[in-house]
């Protein structure tokens, strides 16, 4: 069984590191990530050619820089792709996913070269690992002599200080469409090398199918690894940082991503696209102000007078790819996670802010008070750029956010989550189809119908997907057929076929039923949205499922009444001014203690919600060596007990998550004291790239790789 080292050091440094308010640290994970790619071209003498999956630059972006790469042998890089590859160096090192569409083309290239005798050393370096088909395939192309086959364990990746993520986008299709499961052992050793640096999970729960096997493939690794490990790792201990691990697969939750996302962070990705953290924006906007502009924020452009001229004009200007992180950018944290209808308030806010800042300087009359002027400038001017940079976005989506059709779609969406009037939702997504809008807005409005309706009527269904492959064309057939079929089975007819197999009906999701028992919709008194006062905020009234069930482990009386209710009150009592309502909006009101998380126990309280869900249920308290008579270690009851120190909780997006699910668990982590959330996922994931990756039409190409 292949499994990940990690090194003493990195285990030792891992306790320490810990957040001392519960948030573990989990730059460790790039750290391993950036050692064991080292390692790997190190082990190549020389100067070497790099011929790079194009789907592997993102990733390898986040935890490495090129000048890294250069430094250890690495003189040119190409993409993978058909072709000829013209190499001038001996060593040819291959760094690609174990794909067959990959080796065989790196078998045409080293068939290519031995053709014009070409003498090369060729390195194939597999992520995560190497695979047994790799090798068949390369000894039936006659190349396998002349390679060599290695793997570079990527595991998670950092893409921010409470989200890691194995960065793999086409999990969901490989597990629910292609019916591939290599991603569950690949996530199963991602969170055995996490339990390696900060202790074995104590307790396992879980919901959906494939959410079991990973549950059981980590139990059954779990004390494997414990006894052949080395004596400085945790895995034979639970750990105490970590309280539990929650696996949800995404099977459970397929409305939350169908759905248009509605916080900043969920917008850019949905309307701009964020990829590997990574958005494309116009230079204007990352490029350095001119000095007339440096001194006074308030030139800034305002963001709730957006024009429509500047928006077009930022469109067309010339695109450069940014890296979105809060550690450069000190406004990020504050907006990613808003309703975007608050969003330009805030920008307002710091505009101003940032203008008083600078008039300080005209009251410095001591050098004293001059050196301290001096000394923050930098900060401002960070905050400035800031900024721009995010003004400049908000102008970009307001355009994008007043279309019809973009309206439209979400009236549809929040129609259709109200069950309100069901054969006219019907109707009005056929006039999308004669209007020619966005094919992926019509397919994901068509499945969500047919989620939370338990299907669409037959009739009606085959006469839309008619209109679909007619308006859109035929090369969409496979992307229809692959959404009805199992174990996906989100796109069905209503009733169901005679001949349907009994796992298409055992599939139909409750959602009638969890309307109600989770508290899905929730009505919101201020029709500015601006108020956070439930994880209903992020989609403008619904509850991402996922999340709520998350809450009926971590948090189980947030699930049937709002955990912010009191703390608004308790904020109107003491006032509301500028403060009070930050507070609010960030999930604690002004002067209001937060109350202590409660203890994880399962799913206990809310059984039969979770039964009606369709997929096995998990909840499993780990058996580890040092138990008595080989039982949990510790006792059950010792994980009921409130614990001394803050932990933090994992939870687990097995099939991808959105934005937006992301920002509901922030909010529900700051609604309690001695709780953090780890978030982690295999990929980051929206209605349109889940559709793009069925379809199978989500591409990218390039020639040479700069250096």
């Amino acid at each position: 069984m292949a499994s990940s080292s990690v090194p003493s050091s990195e285990v030792a440094a891992s306790k320490t590191d810990s957040g001392s308010e519960g948030q573990l640290d989990v730059s460790v994970l790039r750290e391993l990530a950036r050692k064991a790619l080292v390692d790997s071209l190190n082990s190549v003498n020389g100067a070497k050619t790099l011929v790079l999956d194009p789907t592997l630059a993102g990733p390898l972006g986040l935890v490495t820089e090129v000048a890294v790469l250069k430094h250890h042998g690495v003189d040119k890089m190409f993409w993978l792709e058909p072709g000829a590859l013209s190499a001038t160096s001996t060593n040819i090192v291959y760094l690609c996913r174990p794909f067959i569409k990959w080796i065989k083309i790196i078998a045409d290239q080293v068939k290519r070269h031995a053709r014009e005798n070409q003498k090369h050393t060729y390195t194939i370096f597999l992520v995560p690992r190497t695979s047994t088909l790799v090798t068949r395939i390369l000894e039936e192309e006659g190349v396998l002599g002349d390679v060599t086959v290695s793997s570079y364990n990527l595991q998670f990746i950092p893409i921010a200080d409470d989200v890691i993520s194995l960065e793999n986008d086409n999990a969901f299709k490989e597990i629910w469409v292609d019916g591939d499961e290599t991603v569950i052992y690949d996530s199963m050793q991602a969170l055995l090398t996490l339990e390696k640096l900060h202790g074995a999970f104590p307790r396992i729960i879980g919901k959906g199918d494939y959410a079991a096997r990973l549950a059981n493939l980590l139990t059954r690794n779990t004390p494997q690894a414990a006894a052949a490990a080395p004596a400085d790792t945790h895995l034979s201990a639970p750990s105490d940082t970590i309280d539990s691990l929650i696996v949800l697969d995404r099977r459970v939750d397929m409305i939350s991503p169908l759905l248009t996302q509605l916080t900043y962070e969920g917008l850019i990705d949905e309307l701009i696209g964020l990829k590997n953290s990574h958005v494309e924006v116009p230079v204007s906007l990352v490029s350095p102000p001119p000095a007339s502009n440096q001194p006074n924020a308030s030139a800034a452009p305002n963001a709730a007078s957006t024009s429509t001229a500047t928006a077009t004009s930022l469109t067309r200007e010339k695109k450069r790819k940014h890296h979105l992180t809060t550690a450069t950018d000190p406004l990020l944290a504050e907006l990613r996670d808003l309703n975007f209808s608050a969003v330009g308030k805030k920008l307002n806010q710091v505009a101003r802010r940032l203008d008083d800042d600078y008039k300080l300087r005209h009251q410095a009359e001591t050098v004293a008070q001059l050196k301290d002027f001096v000394g923050r400038l930098g900060g401002l001017q960070n905050e400035h750029q800031s900024l721009r940079l995010h003004t400049g976005l908000s102008e970009m989506l307001v355009p994008m956010t007043r279309t019809e059709e973009f309206n439209k779609s979400l009236e549809i969406q929040q129609n259709l989550l109200a069950l309100y009037e069901v054969n006219a939702q019907i109707a009005a997504i056929e006039d999308l189809i004669a209007q020619g809008a966005d094919m992926r807005t019509v397919v994901r409005l068509l499945c969500l119908a047919s989620v939370v309706t338990g299907g669409v009527k037959a009739k009606l269904l085959e006469n839309i997907k008619r209109e679909i492959l007619q308006t859109y064309g035929y090369n969409y057939l496979p992307l229809l057929l692959s959404l009805a079929a199992p174990p996906l089975s989100v796109l069905l007819p209503n009733p169901l076929p005679h001949n349907a197999p009994p796992s298409v009906a055992d599939s139909k999701y409750p959602y009638a039923n969890l309307r109600k028992s989770l508290r899905l919709l929730v009505e919101d008194p201020d029709p500015m949205e601006e108020l956070e006062n439930d994880i209903s905020y992020v989609y403008s009234g619904f509850a991402p499922i996922s999340v709520r069930l998350v809450q009926c482990v971590a948090q189980k009386g947030g699930v049937l009444s709002n955990p912010a209710a009191e703390k608004e009150k308790g904020a109107d009592k003491k006032g509301s001014g500028a403060d009070g309502d930050s507070a609010s909006r960030r999930g604690g009101a002004a002067g209001t203690p937060l109350v202590q998380a409660h203890p994880i126990v399962g799913w206990k309280g809310f059984e039969d919600v979770i039964a009606s869900i369709p997929g096995e249920t998990v909840d499993i308290v780990q058996k580890l060596p040092g138990g008595q008579d080989g039982g949990a270690f510790p006792p059950v009851l010792s994980l009921m007990l409130p614990r001394e120190r803050p932990t933090t909780t994992v939870v687990f997006f097995l099939g991808g998550c959105t934005y937006t699910e992301i920002a509901a668990l922030r909010w529900v982590g700051r609604q309690n004291k001695g709780r953090k959330f780890l978030i982690a996922t295999t990929g980051i994931i929206n209605g349109n790239t889940m559709i793009d990756s069925i379809a199978g039409t989500a591409s990218a190409t390039s020639k040479e790789v700069g250096l």
